[in-house]
């Protein structure tokens, strides 16, 4: 059973923190009878605060204190293997891959997801639950063992998706570099997340949650859309 809610970023346009993300969050967690359980924050993302500060943070942001860190339990493996819920922040994914294979987490993660564990991520909780983090925008700041992530969507995805190239840029556009992927990695699939929308998953079938269609990426570069709030499978 898969139940992931999967979001590009943790703002919208001029929109406060998670605050765009709140509306969907509490309607992701009712629909699966989850409302009052506690939520496991795993803050590894966060480079540029403290855990604690990352946790305060999103507990402000999405107006809950039912919210606890990873790194206040004395279990880390237990914690996750009781959430009901786990919520992944955004940062830096190579740092959040790093830490998971560093405390050997990923497979626990994995689990308790397939046994029905909703999970919520957003940019780079997002980009590592899919296959690999090959499609981060992020800077390698550290070298996980691995850059294989917790594949419980077995395609890659692109959180913070732009299209074109920004006024001034010289370098590549984000759809170059993900032709770049493809052209390597030929028999994969992209999904491009814009900003402001969510990838939302339940056992085989997903749709683009939000305010923008998500775009779908194959070799060489062909282009289709999940378009808003229509359901498909996978």
């Amino acid at each position: 059973m898969l139940n992931l809610l999967l979001f590009s970023a943790s703002s919208y346009q001029d929109s406060p923190y998670l605050s765009h993300t709140k509306e969907f969050v509490d309607s992701f967690l009712n629909e699966n009878n989850v409302v009052n359980e506690q939520i496991l924050f795993i803050p590894y993302a966060g480079v540029r605060r403290t855990y604690d500060e990352y946790e305060e943070k999103v507990r402000q942001g999405l107006q809950k204190d039912n919210i606890k860190s990873l790194h206040k339990f004395d279990n880390f493996k237990e914690a996750i293997l009781n959430a009901k819920v786990i919520m992944v922040g955004g940062g830096n994914s190579f740092e959040l891959l790093n830490q998971l294979y560093k405390n050997d987490l990923l497979e626990s993660i994995k689990n308790s997801v397939m046994n029905g564990a909703c999970y919520i991520g957003w940019s780079a909780g997002s980009n590592i639950a899919g296959a690999s983090i090959k499609t981060t925008n992020d800077m390698p700041i550290v070298m996980p063992q691995s850059f294989d992530s917790l594949n419980l969507f077995p395609y890659q995805i692109n959180p913070h998706f732009i299209s074109g190239k920004i006024k001034g840029h010289n370098g590549e556009s984000r759809e170059e570099r993900l032709q770049e992927y493809l052209i390597i990695n030929p028999n994969d699939k992209v999904y491009a997340l814009p900003e402001g929308c969510a990838l939302k998953i339940k056992n085989n079938t997903l749709k683009s949650v939000g305010f923008k269609d998500v775009k779908i990426f194959t070799y060489p570069m062909q282009e289709s859309l999940l378009k808003l709030d229509q359901e498909y499978t996978y």
